[in-house]
């Protein structure tokens, strides 16, 4: 998997990733994280998520990374917002009011970029990424988050050997092993949504289908 592919995926509008409302874990387990009004929040892969509107109207600054260009400027005007438009390093920058999107690759994000989040979202950056990439992200993600910084993470599970993804399969022990150094972890929620509301998934055939919702606290110092 690689650039090309989800490139390939935003041209063809094929993004079934994409939910047309905002995500119920999210509103339902965000006040958990207690954090400071207005502080900022990372969303990794965010594609064109309503979730970042969501989070801007907590009173929440909304820092996204996007390697589509499509999916961010489908997200300004499907929003009605006139983004302003800047290059910085290797991104380019689409801002207005809190919400800002950079364009281009994740792993370019330096600790200066997100020196100032509170907070990282997770839906759809973890479970999209094949198992060596995975690891790749977390161990960036620990590399530039601030030692404060919480997040609220989402998952899905499932026998992986039943369909490949993406969606990938991310398992509790694999969050809890890949994670746990960097975070406390908390099992908020866990839900079975194999039924007709993912009635894509019962045709490929799956027997399985979890999802789970994540506190992440306590992060660690690191030397």
């Amino acid at each position: 998997m690689d650039e090309g592919f989800w490139q390939r995926r935003w041209a063809r509008n094929e993004i079934g990733f994409h939910l047309n409302e905002v995500n119920p874990y999210l509103c339902r387990h965000w006040p958990e994280l207690r954090l400071t009004e207005g502080g900022r929040v990372l969303v990794p892969l965010c594609g064109k998520s309503l979730d970042m509107v969501w989070l801007a109207q907590q009173g929440h600054a909304v820092l996204g990374v996007e390697l589509s260009e499509r999916a961010v400027e489908d997200f300004f005007r499907e929003q009605g917002l006139n983004a302003e438009l800047s290059v910085q390093g290797e991104f380019r920058v689409y801002r207005a009011g809190t919400l800002e999107i950079r364009c281009g690759d994740f792993f370019a994000l330096s600790a200066d970029d997100v020196s100032d989040c509170q907070a990282v979202y997770d839906r759809a950056a973890l479970i999209a990424l094949p198992d060596a990439m995975r690891q790749r992200y977390v161990e960036h993600l620990d590399k530039i988050l601030p030692p404060s910084c919480r997040g609220l993470l989402i998952t899905l599970d499932y026998p992986q050997e039943e369909m490949s993804g993406p969606p990938f399969a991310v398992s509790d022990a694999e969050v809890r092993q890949s994670l746990g150094a960097m975070w406390q972890i908390e099992l908020l929620e866990r839900a079975n949504v194999l039924d007709e509301r993912n009635w894509k998934f019962l045709q490929r055939g799956l027997t399985r289908l979890e999802e789970s919702c994540y506190k992440l606290d306590g992060r660690l110092q690191r030397d």
